[in-house]
């Protein structure tokens, strides 16, 4: 698994954790609805880390607790 689908699961995963939608999530975080939905449909594979803290604000989670998962061990190497 890459990063960017590894934090698309994660977004996915704390959403349901937490019982709200996509659309509810930009509401809370301040990222627009475009940079979320690009997000997690994979179009956008490069989200950069102060979107993620904004998410993470929104979620009311710290960066740490994003990346405290299994998704994020034993990534694919981005450079080929």
């Amino acid at each position: 698994m890459c990063i960017g689908e590894a934090v698309k699961e994660r977004i996915l995963e704390l959403c349901r954790e937490k019982n709200i939608f996509i659309n509810k999530l930009s509401t809370m975080s301040g990222v627009t609805q475009s940079t979320v939905n690009n997000i997690v449909s994979g179009r956008n594979r490069s989200a950069t880390i102060s979107t993620i803290k904004k998410l993470c604000d929104g979620l009311g989670i710290t960066i740490e607790q994003f990346f405290d998962s299994d998704l994020f061990q034993d990534l694919d190497q981005e450079l080929q």
